[in-house]
């Protein structure tokens, strides 16, 4: 009989520490818990730390929070200009609803990236079909994640899904048609630069005018004033020289330099006959009258 009693003190004890056992359940920083009674679930878990289950007739399901990264293979797209493109996705996305994506999708991770290359796929189609080409690679960068961000967005509410963003890491041209194109972009940007350089050259050219003007004004105003002061220094000498001989002893004087003045002048530049009147002043001095 004692013996029986501590088989069961023994056996209530091991139930007791398995009951111990499967009671709590821990909950991670980046993790949802769905607790499942008869495999339907009764509650999600978002809070982080320990938390209490019904043992045995509970279970658990994690499911991931965290942000997740996924490459979308590349698709040819066509734009509203009708040229084809090729164009490469990668994908941010995080569980946001984890009841809906487990009715949904049963937390399957691969059937929730197939729903979200659909979508994504489907979104970048209709934006880059609602644009033209030279608009696609005007937009590309932020605009472009943008719009099509939204677009998938609208089709992953039912699957609990968020996807924070859906960038494009390259959207190229097939290679039958790439050549054309850079020639034409090459094209557009010369006649650009030559747009920039005729402009300048216009410039230029206003500006050496309008400096030619001014200096040609300057150059006159210059020329002016010289013959002025040329004029007035003449006057000046003149009216010195005047007061200066201004009685018959003081003129005769300057003749005479005048006339020695003349006399070198002429006989400057080797042998030369110097034919004179007799009467003539140069005559005169030489004669010593």
């Amino acid at each position: 009989m004692k013996q029986f009693k501590t088989g069961l003190i023994i056996a209530g004890a091991f139930i007791l520490l398995l009951l111990l056992l499967n009671l709590p359940f821990t909950v991670g920083q980046r993790e949802f818990a769905a607790v499942r009674q008869f495999g339907k679930v009764v509650r999600v878990v978002g809070e982080p730390g320990l938390h209490i289950k019904v043992p045995f007739i509970q279970s658990v399901q994690k499911i991931s929070s965290a942000i997740q990264i996924y490459d979308v293979p590349a698709s040819d797209v066509i734009t509203k200009d009708k040229k084809s493109m090729i164009a490469d996705n990668y994908i941010l996305w995080q569980v946001e609803n984890p009841l809906k994506y487990i009715q949904s999708l049963n937390a399957v991770e691969a059937r929730a990236e197939e729903r979200i290359e659909a979508a994504v796929y489907n979104a970048t189609k209709n934006v880059i079909s609602s644009m033209s080409q030279d608009e696609v690679i005007e937009s590309r960068g932020e605009k472009l994640t943008q719009l099509i961000t939204e677009q998938s967005n609208s089709d992953m509410g039912e699957y609990g899904i968020l996807i924070l963003q859906s960038q494009i890491k390259s959207l190229d041209l097939p290679d039958d048609n790439k050549e054309a194109v850079y020639e034409r972009m090459i094209s557009e940007r010369q006649n650009i630069a030559a747009s920039y350089t005729a402009q300048g050259q216009a410039e230029a050219q206003k500006i050496r005018n309008e400096t030619d003007r001014e200096a040609a004004i300057m150059k006159a105003e210059a020329d002016k004033q010289a013959a002025i002061l040329t004029a007035e220094g003449e006057a000046e000498y003149m009216a010195v020289l005047a007061q200066a001989y201004n009685n018959p002893e003081k003129a005769d004087f300057y003749n005479y330099l005048r006339g020695l003045d003349a006399l070198k002048t002429s006989m400057q530049g080797g042998r030369k006959t110097l034919v004179l009147d007799k009467e003539s002043e140069l005559a005169k001095i030489l004669y010593g009258e």
